[in-house]
């Protein structure tokens, strides 16, 4: 399960060197109206203040919440405001391992949501195997499930081997057979390996959440940026771009990070890269739907419409909604 460690600060890490690269695609145009109508955000989180129906985890209260609630509702308004219309719901971290809320979300609205769950690859106590939780959960809607690198989550002695564990290996084993995803929030000193899991699973679909946070220090580190690339090897792998609003210099219009967004379609391709918002503190703080979208739909101008539409739409859309 995951502790409390507050995003701001787990986005304080990557360091230095401008980022360069270049894209060249010549691909069939796509309407841009289609743009602004049908854009999937594959990573947001929910929560609601019904705690009588959908309660808090044990030791967490209600002054552990980033806002009083933030609801599937108030998530579909602000993002139709921008042409964002589907999503994938990633677990909070004050629900534990009750997932009640999402699936209930999923069910009641077909074809607007999916989920990307939390299961434990390593605990205390007796719970079923992770690679069973993973299939169960998987028949309400839920295709992913985030794992937390280990410059990311309390320590727990770990090697630099901190994926060798029979845990990890259900969990890659599981997600390969039954074509589900394992998220990884991480930095990119987890990335060495989350790489050698790729290795030995070729056939496990690999999300990594955040361009693996590179740039939350408003600095681009080249060897980072090369590191982060090289996972482009693995055909499996895929890769959100967003959370802007703690990367780079944090500001929208983000024209910052389009150098970095330039080089990581480069090196994976738009059809393994996947927009994201990371609402909602994506919505806060002078942040909106719009600037996280037109990053992409509007400052990119090294990518085809076809590209944005494979970024904003398809990538997601694919893995998540298309089974």
């Amino acid at each position: 399960m995951q502790t409390r460690i507050s995003r701001r600060k787990w986005l304080g890490n990557a360091c230095s060197i401008p980022v360069a690269g270049a894209i060249v695609r010549r691909c069939l145009a796509v309407p841009t109206s289609s743009l602004r109508e049908s854009v999937v955000d594959a990573h947001v989180h929910i929560w609601t203040d019904d705690f009588e129906n959908y309660p808090l985890a044990d030791g967490f209260t209600s002054k552990d919440l980033w806002f009083p609630s933030f609801t599937a509702e108030e998530l579909m308004r602000l993002g139709a405001e921008a042409g964002v219309h589907r999503f994938n719901l990633v677990q909070m971290t004050w629900y534990g391992l009750d997932h009640r809320y999402i699936l209930d979300v999923i069910q009641h609205y077909p074809g607007r949501f999916v989920g990307t769950g939390i299961v434990p690859a390593i605990t205390d106590v007796s719970l079923a195997d992770p690679g069973a939780t993973m299939v169960e959960l998987s028949k309400g809607g839920i295709y992913a499930f985030r794992i937390r690198g280990e410059s990311t989550r309390p320590q727990f002695n770990d090697s630099a081997r901190w994926m060798d564990h029979p845990g990890f290996n259900k969990m890659f084993s599981a997600a390969a057979e039954h074509r589900l995803a394992l998220s990884f929030l991480m930095t990119p000193a987890d990335l060495p390996e989350v790489d050698r899991m790729c290795t030995k699973f070729p056939d496990t679909p690999v999300i990594i959440d955040h361009f693996a946070i590179i740039g939350a220090q408003s600095k681009f580190v080249e060897d980072e940026i090369q590191q982060l690339c090289k996972m482009a090897r693995h055909p499996q792998v895929l890769l959100k771009i967003g959370a802007f609003y703690g990367l780079g210099n944090k500001q929208p219009p983000y024209l910052d990070m389009l150098p970095l967004i330039r080089r990581v379609v480069d090196a994976f391709g738009p059809e393994r890269c996947m927009w994201e918002s990371d609402s909602p503190l994506q919505t806060k703080d002078g942040h909106t739907f719009a600037a996280a979208v037109d990053i992409i739909r509007v400052h990119a101008d090294f990518l085809s419409d076809s590209d944005k539409q494979q970024i904003l739409v398809r990538t997601a859309e694919n893995f998540f909604f298309k089974r």
